[in-house]
This record gives C-alpha cells, structure tokens and sequence, in this order.
C-alpha cells in the first residue's frame, strides 16, 4: 500500500503543467534523435545531456526519461518506413514493418508499434512499482554482496552484448582500465594521469559516454554510402479489426518478455525483440507470413523493446546498478543534480524517483497520441540533408561536453572517446560494456578494498556471504547458458536453411 501512496503522490506531481512540458518535450525531442538512423537511446540521451543542466533534478530525470522511450519508439518508425534501424533493438521491426509499409500499411504497422509500447510501459511500470521492496534488501547489502553485484552485472554484460564473449570481456577489461584513471581513493596517488590535471579526478563518464556513442555513431554513419531512400506511401493510418486480434496476444507476451529480461544487467535490446520475434513466430498458425508483413513480427517486438526500456530503470534504482548503457547516462544525470541511484533514493528522496514512475505512464500516454498525427510528419524529417543533421550533432556534442565543467580538456575527453569507439567498432567490440564499468569500476574497486580489509586479506571473504555465494552461482550459471544457447540457436538455424535450401540438380 505504500507503493500505491507514493506512486499517486508522483502522479500529482507530473500531472502539474511544467512536468507536462518536460515530458512533452522530452517526449518530441526523443522522438526526431530516435528516427535518426544509428542514434538509438543512449547516442539520443547522451546528445541531450546538456538540456538537463538547467532543470532541477526531478525535471531533468522526468525528461531525460521521456526521451529514451521517446527514442526507443522513434527507432521503429524508420525501421518501418526505411527499413533502416534507429537502434539495433529495432532490426527485428524491420522484418515485418517494412513490408508492410511496402504494401501500403505504414499507418497499421506504427500504430500497432505505438499502441504495443505503450500497453508495455504500463505493464513494466507495474511490474517496477511491485519490484520496490528491493530496496529495504539493498540497504541490508554489504561491500561482499556489493562486489559479487558488480561482478555479476559486468560479466553478464560481457555476455550478452556483442556477438563474442571474449570481445565482451575486453570491452569490460578496457572499462575498468579507464576506471583506474585519477587518485586512488584510498592513497590519493595519482594513476595514469600522465601528468594530465583534467584527469586527476578521473574520467568524466558524461562526455567519455557521448563520444563512445553519439560521435562514434556519427562516424560510423558518415561512414555509410546512404541507398537513396524511396517514398513511402503510408495510406490507411488505423489498424483493421483483424490487426487488432492478431496483435493482442503478440503485445502481451512481448511486454512480459520484455520486463523480464531487462532485470538482467546488460540484456541487449536486440536479443530481447528477437526472442519475441522468435516466440511469435513459432506460435504463429502462418508462420510463412513473417517477412512478408505479419503485424505479429512487429507487435511483439516493439513491446519487447519498450517493456525493456522501463525495467531496465529497476536495477539502477533500486539497486544503483545500470543495466545498459543508456542506464549509465541517467546515472550520470542523477549524480550531475547530487543524488545517487540506489536504495537510500527512495527513503531520502522518495518524491523523485516516484515522479519519474508516474511520469512514464503519462509519457506514454502523449507518446500515444503524438504519435497517430505526426506519422506523415516523421517522413519529412526523415528526408533533412544529412550534413545538415550531421552539423547539429557535432554542436550538440561540442556544447555538451564542455557545458560539464566549463572546461575545454572536457571536449579532448569527448573527441578521444569517439576515436576510440569507432576503432572498436571496427573491430567488432561492443561499448556497451565499458560505459557500465566506468560507472561501476569505483564501487567495484571500493568494495573489492573493502573486502579484503574486514577478511584481512583473505580470499575467503569473497565466499564469506550466503547472498554472494548465490550472486556467484547466478552469475556462472548464466555465463554457461550463453554460448549453449547460441549454439543451440545456430544449429536450429542450419537445420532450418537445410530443410528450405534447394537441392542441387543431378546429372545434366
């Protein structure tokens, strides 16, 4: 009952008109970064770090938050229309979305998207409000259970994202080597500053974040020879009858299975939409339709990937943990306005994180009657001259980095990090990871420290918790069923392309 109390108390406070104009312009903002291609959340959040300066800590977050499920929807919308991905979450969307908006059916097909994100939203944020008694168990943690957190959250992280574990795992090596830079806090020795003053304090996570994503991403589209797009024809906009049926069912197992692997740190959203996809397809009665404009290839995940978006809020407030890298720049938004993510939130700032809560039911709310209208609107915007939209990232970018701390070393921070990620991008190792170890390579060093001090430089300390033996056991576990699961996928794959392939002609 508490819960409820306190998510009407948020409710209040959203429904006042300044938090409906933040969400409403964090809501259009997230949109237009979200459709332009190879800007998925994090590049689109990152971009728009510096709007929060401005705002207080509650404005910034109801905002920032209305801009990554606004940019999570605005990566289907290109999916759709130019069968070009505004996120990688968005590729299963192309499978279907784009063939039907082929057809003529661009309007049912985003519709469809809209109304299944937004039914998503709801059932995440029901399923987050049920999950904050996590809290009263996070003040209970200690630096033992805090390390075997950590390190459950890297390596699965590590895992997941990517297509190689050990590229993951270098991501992860090359995260808590940044991590390192600036004093030690216990010493207060300075590391791998090379005798740098901007680096005596360590990496600022804000504009390493925005180059690791909004300029490696502009690089790498920059980079891409552009087909030129064709028009699309969006014709009818509402859904028929029989869309709405065949979507219901795709929608709420979508949204289940969405929430649920956004608990788990690192969960990309591209696996997340592709299981739903997967799932539909198998349940399906024609599964031959899928590719060819089944409205299920795309209700199912485009729920998927919103129901992400929302859990994957649960393990940075209540536990302080980001999931994914877009968690990692709400972190960053949280510690920019003095307050840090965790379990104290809701006891010392309860009306914040409660705010945001509400705030992404009413989002999702406008979201859903933005969206309908502006549908003819997202194809003009879609068709800006890419220098253009190239200029204005770089300025974005430029002004963000340096509006941290008024300090130009800020920007060589920024243009160093978009080198480097492009150069592992070219290389196939995924960011992802190492934005998550910035975040947490100073709790993880700290209760690493910690540790070994109260076992007095036993090993053993690390096993000395029942609740970190578990994490451990979880956490090896999950490693193991990774690449099993990928196998296991690859061979139904190459039994499927076997059984469909042509056999060879024999003879003349």
């Amino acid at each position: 009952m508490d819960s409820l109390h306190h998510f009407v108390g948020g409710m209040q406070n959203v429904l006042t008109p300044g938090m409906l104009l933040y969400a409403l312009i964090g809501c259009l903002v997230g949109m237009v970064v979200g459709i332009l291609p190879g800007f998925g959340p994090a590049a689109a959040t990152a971009l728009l770090f510096p709007l929060t300066f401005s705002l207080s800590a509650t404005e910034s977050l109801v905002m920032m938050a209305a801009v990554l499920y606004g940019a999570t929807y605005g990566g289907s919308i290109t999916a759709v229309l130019l069968k070009v991905p505004g996120e990688a979450s968005s590729v299963a969307t192309t499978l279907d979305g784009h063939a039907m908006a082929k057809a003529g059916r661009a309007g049912p097909a985003l519709v469809i998207a809209a109304v299944g994100g937004f039914v998503a939203c709801l059932v995440a944020t029901v399923g987050f409000v049920a999950a904050t008694p996590l809290t009263r168990f996070a003040i209970t943690l200690g630096p033992v259970e805090m390390f075997a957190l950590t390190v459950l959250a890297l390596l699965i992280a590590a895992g997941l994202v990517g297509r190689s574990i050990t590229k993951g795992l270098i991501a992860v090596a090359l995260g808590l080597l940044l991590a390192t830079v600036g004093r030690d806090p216990l010493t207060g020795v300075e590391r791998f500053t090379a005798g740098a003053d901007g680096l005596i304090d360590g990496l600022d996570i804000i504009p390493v974040i925005m180059g690791l994503f909004g300029l490696t991403e502009l690089f790498t589209t920059i980079e891409r020879r552009y087909r030129e797009q064709k028009a699309i024809t969006v014709g009818r906009v509402m859904p028929s009858r029989r869309d709405v049926v065949d979507s219901v069912g795709p929608i709420a197992r979508g949204s289940v299975i969405g929430f649920f692997l956004g608990l788990v740190p690192g969960s990309p959203g591209a696996t997340t939409s592709f299981a739903s996809y997967a799932l539909e397809r198998k349940l399906a009665k024609h599964p031959e339709q899928f590719g060819k404009g089944a409205i299920q290839g795309v209700a199912g995940p485009e729920s998927a990937n919103n129901a992400l978006s929302v859990a994957g809020m649960i393990p940075l407030f209540t536990l302080g943990i980001p999931s994914s890298a877009t968690m990692a720049i709400m972190f960053g938004v949280f510690t920019s306005n003095g307050l840090i993510p965790g379990p104290k939130l809701f006891t010392d700032h309860p009306d914040v994180p409660w705010t945001i809560l509400a705030s992404i039911v009413v989002g999702n709310v406008i979201l859903l009657i933005l969206n309908v209208p502006l549908v003819r609107i997202w194809v003009l915007v879609l068709k800006t001259p890419y220098p253009v939209l190239y200029a204005v990232v770089v300025v974005f970018l430029v002004i963000g980095a340096y509006s941290l701390r008024n300090n130009t070393f800020d920007i060589i921070i920024l243009l160093g990090s978009g080198l480097f990620g492009y150069l592992l991008a070219k290389i196939d190792v995924p960011a992802s990871p190492i934005a998550l170890t910035l975040v947490l390579g100073d709790l993880m060093e700290n209760s690493f420290r910690q540790t070994l001090a109260l076992s007095q430089g036993s090993v053993t300390g690390f096993v000395s918790s029942t609740t970190a033996v578990v994490i451990y056991i979880i956490t090896a576990v999950a490693l193991a069923s990774i690449p099993l699961g990928r196998a296991s996928r690859a061979n139904r794959e190459r039994r499927r392309h076997d059984q469909i392939a042509p056999h060879s002609p024999v003879g003349v």
